[in-house]
């Protein structure tokens, strides 16, 4: 997938985006775009993990938030992003879906090339369950059918994750949101 068409994608739904090659030029970026933000939230995000940026943040003296809507800065990753620039995510609690719609100063969307689509809403729907759910509900401890069978059975669990869809056409009115896209495989 070219980043930079992605990018330009992005740039014409009006997210402030930027390609990287590397996770650690992203992660120096993320430190930059931080470095007026006294709280920082983050959404639980594989990806932001696999940079290191919730250390790097409390190494910086951030305050590391668990209430993502009254932060400074709010960090996760998509799920799916389609070429033509849609951000799509699914969540179980909704709390990571709603600090990127409305609440943090900033959202920052930082974004491995493993989620891009070249399809549609449906394509990156279909990707979230068969690439993100399973794992995540392992990680999580979960106790449902795609947990144990890596493969979504739409299922009615006490336990499933996916009860909420957000699709980011573009950024919320109030919310200054950007994305960064990263050259390299990260998160689910």
């Amino acid at each position: 997938m070219d980043l930079e068409k992605v990018k330009e994608a992005l740039l014409k739904r009006g997210f402030a985006a930027e390609a990287f090659a590397t996770k650690a030029a992203a992660a120096a970026r993320v430190m930059e775009m931080a470095k007026d933000a006294g709280s920082v939230g983050w959404g639980g995000s594989e990806t932001v993990k696999e940079m290191g940026l919730r250390e790097a943040m409390a190494a910086a003296g951030k305050e590391i938030r668990d209430h993502q809507t009254v932060c400074d800065l709010f960090l996760l990753s998509a799920n799916a992003l389609t070429a033509d620039g849609r951000i799509v995510n699914i969540d179980g609690r909704g709390n990571r879906v709603a600090a990127s719609i409305y609440g943090p100063k900033q959202v920052v969307f930082v974004v491995g090339r493993n989620k891009i689509v070249e399809g549609g809403i449906d394509d990156a729907v279909a990707r979230i369950k068969r690439c993100a759910c399973p794992p995540n509900c392992r990680r999580l401890g979960k106790q449902t059918p795609c947990a144990l069978t890596g493969k979504c059975a739409d299922c009615n669990s006490p336990d499933r994750i996916c009860m909420v869809t957000v699709i980011h056409e573009r950024p919320a009115r109030a919310t200054p949101t950007a994305v960064l896209l990263i050259d390299e495989d990260l998160g689910y």
